[in-house]
């Protein structure tokens, strides 16, 4: 099974040399092609530094990633946006969903800017929407949906381009719980029937009981790992619990 991603070495500072803040701390891990991992750890642990350097919004200080053959702290201009449009995926807390665009515009989006005819734009549009359970809101404008509804339409438009990676940064943060479970079902879907390989940033033990496998986060540098294996969800979920209380986590606020 060959490599999506690859971390090798990776630091990440803030600040100058009177104040500086070392929010990545040698950081090294490889994700294989059709994984969901999860990457957990408390606010201020490094987690969503991590996850800017490997999306680009962030550059590492020094240290390498690679997705696929492309190693992505290389690229600059053209390439690095090339790389966005074709070789990424992203789906956003907030859901970052175009107010003015239907959710079939908001997933076509990424397909039109590739210049993609109607016929296929229509063909995967419909696909993906029947997959995640969103037909009836392709007409819909995001604030006619549910949170849901509307986060998974972004997970529609974060996958219609066939990306090598796709990256979730608290994807449940901003729903209920019942919208959770069924977008957390979806991410099984895509991983499990279409081979999507996912790395979801999450403080949440119950988002991350439905991933393969779990890194844990402290003070910028790698604390723990598990693997689902032939784990229950109940069991790895518990196994999660353990490690968060390790870590120093409230376990409530885990649950």
């Amino acid at each position: 099974m060959s490599n999506i991603l690859k971390l090798d070495k990776v630091e990440k500072y803030y600040g100058n040399k009177s104040s500086l803040t070392k929010a990545i701390d040698d950081i090294s891990f490889e994700v294989d092609e059709g994984e969901f991992v999860a990457i957990m750890g408390a606010s201020g642990s490094g987690k969503t530094t991590l996850l800017n350097c490997i999306s680009t919004i962030d550059r590492v200080t020094s240290g390498h990633i690679y997705v696929g053959d492309d190693d992505i702290t290389e690229l600059k201009g053209n390439e690095l946006n090339k790389f966005r449009r074709e070789k990424l995926g992203f789906i956003f807390q907030d859901f970052n969903l175009l107010d003015t665009l239907t959710a079939y515009e908001n997933i076509a989006l990424a397909l039109s800017i590739q210049n993609k005819s109607y016929r296929v734009i229509k063909k995967r549009v419909g696909e993906i929407a029947e997959k995640l359970n969103i037909t009836d809101v392709l007409n819909k404008y995001p604030y006619q949906m549910s949170g849901g509804q509307k986060q998974r339409v972004a997970s529609a438009r974060a996958i219609i381009t066939n990306p090598k990676l796709v990256l979730a940064d608290e994807p449940t943060g901003a729903l209920d719980s019942k919208s959770a479970k069924m977008l957390l079902e979806s991410f099984n879907y895509l991983n499990d029937k279409l081979n999507t390989t996912i790395l979801m940033v999450t403080h949440d033990s119950f988002s991350a009981s439905y991933a393969s496998r779990v890194i844990f986060i402290k003070d910028g540098k790698i604390f723990n790992e598990i693997i689902r294996g032939d784990d229950s969800r109940k069991e790895f979920f518990d196994k999660i619990i353990d490690v968060v209380t390790l870590l120093g986590g409230d376990a409530s606020e885990a649950l």
